[in-house]
């Protein structure tokens, strides 16, 4: 199948844009909720429906722009994105995601211009992309190298894929006296987002305010779920004081963890290995079937991610297609720049 007359479209309604993204099986960062969230800073979020002559849907991209100074002028962003009709069945040829590829990034430059564009394709390394004047990104956003669960499996076979510490420590904390539900009300997000704060001092990473985190759960709605272990607050009380949490980004096919932390209490019961066990299993329930775990690097966090799996995965990577010849200024000159990436990558 190749696509050579495509169109770009851009899309105004919500509901049909998001009604696309769950069709195609695409990364619920390119739900149009999450580009509310970034719109709501220095981004300006554009949906592109990408059509074939015929009128047929072959893919979609949610372009974030952000203005830059003088000469910059403008920078933009696809998020695990483009979205190819026939990726969640395993049906596109590569031929066809280079195709809706360039029509995105034609569409970028003609319409946004500035330093270029930065795509981080939720595909697997080795897709074969034919973008002219592409390279590897100096300033990625996402991490390549990440975990993503099938869930697909049932649960014996994702225990039987966990480090053997990693399935103690499961059933250790399911033995302890909490309880592990979905955060459904103000409070109990305030109380995890005072968890998140706590977790980022004792880890040395920088957080947004609470009203960006807050933005998130309005504007992604039932896409960003969010569950916690519960202790009790008073002896034979209740289950209502959280001692962790985690937090999605989720379409139909992918959850994502955004967010996610444990208090002093959380760690002594190892609340976090039961709580993510109960994530996988909720997320099963609902139809996902790829838990990524969003990104690995050489730190505790990722150790604790490691464990449940035998395997890691590798992404395309962040592709950059330069528009001016002050693409290398920009990137390799401006602290401006690292901070934009801090930025978007949310608080971790």
């Amino acid at each position: 199948m190749h696509q050579t007359n495509l169109t770009i479209r851009t899309v105004t309604d919500r509901e049909a844009w998001d009604a696309d993204v769950l069709d195609l099986g695409g990364h619920p960062l390119q739900l149009w909720g999450w580009g509310e969230v970034k719109g709501a800073g220095s981004w300006r979020p554009h949906r592109l429906r990408v059509v074939a002559a015929d009128g047929a849907l072959v893919g979609l991209a949610q372009v974030l722009a952000r203005p830059l100074p003088a000469q910059f002028k403008a920078l933009s962003y696809v998020p695990r994105g483009p979205v190819v009709r026939g990726d969640a069945d395993g049906t596109t040829d590569d031929a066809v995601r280079s195709a809706v590829t360039n029509a995105v990034v034609t569409w970028c430059r003609e319409n946004v211009g500035g330093v270029g564009v930065t795509l981080e394709p939720d595909w697997d390394a080795g897709t074969a992309l034919h973008v002219p004047d592409s390279r590897p990104a100096v300033n990625p956003v996402l991490y390549p190298t990440t975990l993503i669960l099938d869930l697909r499996k049932d649960d014996d076979a994702l225990m039987a894929d966990m480090a053997k510490k990693t399935r103690q420590y499961v059933r250790k904390s399911q033995r302890e006296d909490l309880e592990f539900r979905p955060v459904t009300t103000a409070d109990e997000l305030d109380a995890c987002l005072a968890i998140y704060r706590a977790t980022a001092e004792r880890a040395g990473f920088g957080l947004h305010g609470d009203d960006y985190y807050r933005l998130v759960a309005s504007e992604l709605g039932e896409h960003s779920p969010v569950f916690a272990a519960f202790a009790r607050t008073v002896e034979d009380g209740p289950h209502d004081r959280p001692v962790a949490f985690v937090w999605f980004a989720a379409s139909a096919r992918t959850s994502f963890e955004l967010y996610g932390g444990m208090d002093d209490d959380g760690q002594r019961l190892r609340a976090n290995y039961g709580l993510k066990w109960h994530a996988m299993r909720s997320m099963r329930d609902r139809g996902v079937v790829r838990y990524d775990v969003n990104g690995l690097l050489n730190d505790g966090i990722s150790t604790f991610k490691r464990g449940f799996a035998s395997h890691e995965d590798e992404l395309v990577g962040s592709i950059d297609v330069p528009f001016s010849v002050w693409y290398s200024a920009w990137n390799k000159g401006l602290p401006t720049a690292k901070k934009v990436v801090r930025r978007l990558r949310g608080g971790r």
